[in-house]
């Protein structure tokens, strides 16, 4: 049974606020980056590019190939997350129980993944063109005990889990699965993969959950800068061989973020 595997591998870092107003990066917005000489501008959006054709050679029947969204792609994704006077986004509130959840109805989304797995520089990047709402990083793995949720004016709530691992909570299982069983609005799971040491076995206990409540959900490959790029391919290779022969609801694109939660490319696997 999942549940009794899961306590037995899932233990559970990230602070959430609004502060009054925080810098935002001069390249935060992808009008400003789209400024950048063509290549510094590619480089930027798809830093692994160049090893496509290893990616491809080593993929064998998978069949990979590599996502590139356009620039109006970009654009229209960037506008959600900009903030506006009908078009608030901010921190709602925390829970630590189901019967402590908000009552909200419009789509939910959530990010899981290990401690230290980058779960907060991915959610505040996502969220660095809105400077009122801060995601900050605890340098102590485990200090966050609560679900925290963030809404995106009227299109969606973010909820931001307890990373999963080193120092969780002793309820964080019973939290987590609760969630993750019961909330009828959860429309999609990210679940954040450490890209420098690929699926560990909590990872699985994670998809193998998701699997079990017919919940779709995508994994983001994160830390795709450190470590060295065979290493990379490697972990990449096995995350979509995992996503083909042993999945049933999960996205058939994985998605890869910098250790700073920029999005740079996703990998693709046609049907």
């Amino acid at each position: 049974m999942i549940v009794t595997k899961a306590h037995s591998l899932l233990r559970p870092v990230v602070l959430f606020g609004t502060v009054p107003w925080r810098v935002t990066h001069k390249l935060a917005s992808f009008q400003e980056a789209s400024r950048l000489p063509e290549k510094k501008l590619q480089d930027l959006l798809f830093p692994l590019a160049a090893l496509e054709g290893e990616l491809v050679r080593g993929a064998g029947d998978i069949n990979l190939q590599l996502f590139r969204p356009s620039a109006e792609d970009i654009a229209r994704a960037e506008k959600l997350f900009t903030p506006s006077p009908k078009h608030k986004i901010d921190y709602f509130s925390s829970a630590v129980r189901m019967d402590h959840v908000p009552l909200i109805s419009q789509p939910e989304v959530c990010f899981l993944g290990r401690s230290n797995v980058g779960k907060s520089s991915l959610i505040r990047a996502l969220f660095s063109l809105a400077p009122s709402v801060e995601v900050r990083v605890s340098k102590t793995p485990g200090h966050t005990k609560k679900m925290n949720f963030f809404t995106v004016g009227r299109a969606f709530t973010l909820v931001d889990m307890p990373g999963y691992g080193y120092r969780a909570p002793t309820d964080f299982v019973d939290m987590v699965e609760s969630y993750l069983e019961t909330r009828k609005n959860l429309v999609r799971t990210f679940l954040l993969v450490d890209g420098s040491v690929g699926i560990q076995e909590a990872d699985r206990v994670a998809m193998e959950m998701s699997d079990e409540f017919g919940l779709p959900f995508v994994i983001v490959l994160t830390k795709i800068d450190k470590g060295r790029k065979g290493v990379l391919l490697t972990n990449l290779l096995q995350v979509q061989e995992v996503i083909k022969r042993h999945t049933a609801c999960c996205y058939p694109q994985p998605f890869l973020v910098s250790s700073q939660g920029s999005i740079c490319f996703a990998v693709s696997s046609p049907t």
